[in-house]
This record gives structure tokens, C-alpha cells and sequence, in this order.
């Protein structure tokens, strides 16, 4: 354990100082005309929710640009698509429906925060516009929008994320997926996990 720990809003704010005007200025309890073009334009956005025991759990969500759906000024529906039936987020918003949500844009260093109230929906009359390919979502996440602000570009300046240069070689970076998993999860054959998670993406993306 490090010499000293924080412990406090007060210790916390010592060491940092206050908040800048504009940075508590830019929250929003709605959407406004430019975090909906924001939304319209993203592509990929991690959802963070927690459970009834207070454990975090972030999940990446992708689709077309604007695949969240903006319902009104205070609503947002994000739907569900296939996946490996672990329902890890969908099951943490049942115990808490509390979420975070942050939208980001390929080549775009900003990112958008959205925390709200969640609730899980399997309503054809919210989910069939949502199809792609002629297949529904099985459920969304309605979120009611309780806090939305721009973030700077700090984190993506730093982490040089839409460089070219920024990019590794997939293949000499690190194992496949199905290797990783197969050691993971104590199994031998790493390749024939690769095969299939090739023929699930090829066959069961939506």
C-alpha cells in the first residue's frame, strides 16, 4: 500500500483544487441540439453500469453511426444486440438501474458523458425501428437522461487513439482471441475457438 491514501472529498479536494466555472457550467439535464448530433454520429459507446453489491462493469456497444436512438430531450434507447447471453449489464441495470455512457466518434477527439436512470424494454413498438438487416433487437436500455457534458480531448490527445501511427500489428501484438480465451478458460485447442467466433461473426452479427 502507498504511504498515503485519500480518503475524503475534503483531502480530495486539497490535492486538486476546485472545478473550473465552465467545467460545472457544461452539464446539461437534457440533450441539446449539439449532443444529439454528437450521438447521431457515434458509432461505439461504453456502457458502465453496477450491481446490487456495488461491483462496475463496463461493456462496449457498436453499431452503425446512430444506432442509439434519441427519443426525446431526456431519453435514450440503446439496443441490445447478439452476443454470449452473459447479460452482465442487463442484469445489473435489473438491481440498479443506475448507468453511464460514453460516446465517442472515430477521428473526433471529444466524447460525450451520459448518466441517467435505466430500464430494460422489450417493446416491438421501441425495438422494430431499431432492426438492422430485418432483425430486431431482443431488448434496449431506455435511458432518462439525468446528466449529459462534453468531455475535452484531453484522454484521446494523450493516448494518440485515431493515429495512424497509434495502430499495432494485431498479429504480432498479441495471441488470437481464441487463444487468449482458451488459456483463460483452461481449454486446448485455441484454434477451433477462433473458427467459430470467425463463423458466429459471419453468421449471427445481428
Amino acid at each position: 500500500m502507498p504511504d498515503h491514501v485519500i480518503e475524503s472529498v475534503e483531502e480530495l479536494r486539497t490535492a486538486y483544487g476546485e472545478a473550473s466555472e465552465l467545467s460545472l457550467k457544461k452539464s446539461l439535464d437534457r440533450l441539446d441540439g449539439h449532443c444529439r448530433r454528437f450521438i447521431a454520429l457515434s458509432p461505439f459507446v461504453v456502457l458502465a453500469s453496477a450491481g446490487a453489491d456495488g461491483r462496475v462493469d463496463c461493456s462496449p456497444r457498436g453499431d452503425p453511426a446512430g444506432f442509439v436512438a434519441v427519443l426525446d430531450d431526456r431519453t435514450v434507447l440503446l439496443p441490445d444486440r447478439r452476443g454470449n447471453n452473459r447479460t452482465d449489464s442487463l442484469t445489473n441495470v435489473l438491481e440498479n438501474p443506475y448507468v453511464g455512457m460514453l460516446f465517442m466518434i472515430p477521428g473526433v477527439n471529444e466524447t460525450l458523458r451520459l448518466n441517467g436512470r435505466a430500464t430494460l424494454t422489450t417493446d416491438p413498438a421501441h425495438l422494430e425501428p431499431l432492426a438492422v438487416k430485418g432483425r430486431a433487437p431482443r431488448s434496449g436500455l431506455l435511458v432518462q437522461v439525468e446528466e449529459v457534458l462534453l468531455q475535452c480531448t484531453k484522454a484521446l490527445v494523450r493516448s494518440r487513439l485515431w493515429k495512424d501511427e497509434s495502430r499495432v500489428n494485431r498479429k504480432s501484438a498479441l495471441p488470437s482471441f481464441g487463444r487468449m480465451i482458451a488459456d483463460h478458460a483452461g481449454l486446448p485447442d485455441g484454434d477451433a475457438i477462433d473458427r467459430r467466433l470467425r463463423r458466429k461473426v459471419r453468421e449471427t452479427l445481428y
